[in-house]
């Protein structure tokens, strides 16, 4: 079974979700405010993407960083900050076995699964 992680409330996980049971996709949800966030897990994610685009710099959470942590940020000051700051991962991260797709595309949904 596939896993999507992310935060219930957020726009893009519903958008996400709700593509995945319109297309009968069957998906165990995880919640980054109810369950937190594996430090190994979002480490692998990192490696596999890279920081930066695990990083959502779209939402208050970000603006509401100091300007030297967003100025001086890196790879552990960003694992640091999301592992602290769970609002700081950009959503949905989707987990389907052999690799992971961050963010919502319907498109790219598309492909991976029709």
């Amino acid at each position: 079974m596939y896993k999507i992680y992310g935060i219930k409330n957020c726009d893009t996980m519903k958008k996400a979700m709700t593509w995945l049971d319109e297309h009968d996709i069957a998906y165990q949800f995880h919640d980054y405010k109810k369950s937190g966030v594996d430090e190994k897990l979002l480490r692998q994610w990192a490696e596999e993407h890279g920081w930066e685009s695990l990083v959502n710099r779209k939402g208050t959470t970000w603006r509401k960083l100091t300007e030297s942590e967003r100025d001086n940020i890196d790879k552990e000051s960003a694992i640091k900050l999301m592992l602290a700051n769970s609002s700081l991962i950009r959503r949905p991260v989707l987990d389907i076995g052999p690799f992971v797709r961050i963010g919502f595309d319907s498109d790219e949904y598309h492909e991976l699964f029709i």
